[in-house]
């Protein structure tokens, strides 16, 4: 890689005007390595203010607070068997308390810095584009806006109006492609359309910067080991981590999570309208950012050991059963206590569909007590009140009936169907489907694709993180000076 020396010189003086100081990884996974005066500025900065400081909470371990707070060690919700019907624990890791309320901000975040760093963004001068199916663009918007740049995102026009309305606000360019949140080929032939038209911007391609696995890998997988280890007992096992694939981000924890717990089974989650890992399908569906119809370039597929597919009805009716009251008040009468309900806005459409991938694993695999599953909730209720307010429209008031019948058949019901178990050879079969994305459409070679399948390509890949925090500080130090 040629280091543009003008390029980092600009970024150095776009930082210090705008007051930004650059976390190192180290300091995501670890909060208690950031400078005290960040945390002094903290204290009084709200967590979706346009506050540099706030690079500092691209973390999980926030305090859960709109404004003002520090650190934890880490925000879960566990669900109850009362709710979930199965005896295996299982453990939602919050994404509600970063800043713009999903996760997705630190996979922009490590799509775009080292790109920054190396001088190969230059933010006096680039346009940063966010190919997305929702979060990842309001991420990278984020990050930005903190930079006092420009961001284009792409995103499909079905996305949700809580989406379009931020990103209107915080001033992002928005080009709405055609379809839902699995046409994310029209995503792709916009970013073609710009790399011939617009020499300004840059791309940052969620589905295949390693930097969104590697941000993963380090920051999510370790604050899943983290809260693990605070929850259980001697003799408890770290049986499962389920994900919708999306981008493949976020899964990549599992590649980390494998290397403290080996027999972790990794389960790979995605929209049964929408087969694409089960059965080759394709379709469209309403389980909002997880993308679709194709392989991302950096899922390591041969660290999947399970993939699951769940029907977005079921989430839709688990959505208005978790929130309505009427739903609320039912799920209380069988047995689910008041904090568990209070928690269950904290779960956004497809961390309802890694709730119910999880409970399918327990019963698949016969987990017990002792058998603890963990899932991400990407985002919550909050980017979703307009779905809300959608369904009420087209299906009436929620009512007793309607409650009764969605928990004996979106909940209660929920068994082991539209599972597979992936043997050495499936998991070969979902890889060379990377070929008719990646090399016919996207311009990668063979040779590259080649590569992915090996096992030290990962780890030599994951391993790139403490070059970039040498990088960071290094930055950090040009901007002090």
């Amino acid at each position: 890689m040629k280091i543009n020396q003008t390029a980092i010189s600009n970024a150095i003086g776009r930082c210090k005007e705008q007051g930004v100081i650059i976390p190192t990884f180290a300091q995501m996974k670890n909060p208690d390595l950031v400078p005290q005066g960040i945390r002094d500025r903290l204290k009084t900065t709200g967590l979706w203010d346009l506050d540099p400081a706030n690079l500092f909470r691209i973390t999980w371990k926030n305090e859960p607070l709109a404004s003002g707070g520090l650190y934890n060690q880490g925000n879960f919700v566990e669900f109850p068997s009362s709710l979930t019907g199965v005896d295996a624990r299982i453990v939602g890791m919050v994404g509600k308390w970063f800043p713009t309320g999903a996760h997705k901000v630190g996979a922009g975040f490590s799509c775009l810095v080292p790109k920054l760093i190396n001088g190969e963004f230059d933010p006096t001068m680039h346009k940063a584009v966010w190919p997305s199916t929702g979060n990842f663009c309001r991420g990278g918007a984020f990050d930005c806006a903190l930079l006092g740049c420009q961001a284009v995102a792409i995103l499909p026009e079905g996305m949700s109006k809580e989406r379009f309305s931020w990103l209107k606000d915080i001033g992002a360019e928005v080009i709405a492609t055609k379809g839902c949140e699995s046409n994310v080929k029209e995503i792709y032939d916009a970013c073609w359309d710009i790399r011939k038209n617009r020499p300004d911007c840059v791309i940052f391609n969620q589905f295949e910067e390693f930097g969104n696995s590697i941000w993963h890998y380090h920051i999510t997988g370790s604050a899943l080991g983290d809260i693990f280890n605070q929850i259980t007992n001697p003799g408890d096992r770290f049986s499962a981590f389920v994900s919708a694939t999306g981008s493949a981000g976020t899964i990549a924890a599992g590649d980390y999570l494998r290397t403290i717990h080996p027999a972790i089974k990794v389960v790979a989650t995605e929209a049964l309208q929408c087969p694409t890992l089960l059965r080759n399908g394709f379709g469209d569906h309403r389980i909002e950012g997880i993308g679709d119809k194709h392989i991302p370039w950096i899922h390591n597929v041969r660290n999947t050991d399970v993939v699951c597919a769940i029907d977005d009805n079921r989430c839709m009716d688990l959505m208005r059963l978790f929130n309505e009251p009427v739903g609320q008040a039912m799920l209380i009468d069988t047995g689910v206590d008041e904090n568990t309900i209070s928690q269950l806005p904290l779960l956004g459409i497809s961390s309802i569909c890694n709730l119910v991938a999880a409970i399918k694993v327990a019963r698949h695999f016969d987990m017990n007590q002792q058998d603890v599953i963990f899932l991400p909730m990407t985002d919550s209720m909050d980017l979703y009140g307009s779905r809300l307010e959608e369904l009420a429209q087209a299906q009436g008031p929620y009512d007793q009936i309607t409650a009764a019948r969605h928990l004996g058949r979106a909940l209660e019901a929920i068994a082991t169907d539209n599972m597979k178990e992936l043997t050495h050879s499936d998991r070969l079969q979902l890889h060379n489907l990377k070929y008719f994305t990646w090399v016919e459409q996207q311009q990668r070679s063979a040779s590259d694709l080649r590569q992915l399948w090996d096992p030290d390509f990962w780890t030599q890949t994951f391993a790139q993180v403490d070059t970039w925090d040498q990088q960071i500080q290094a930055f950090n130090e040009q901007i002090a000076s």
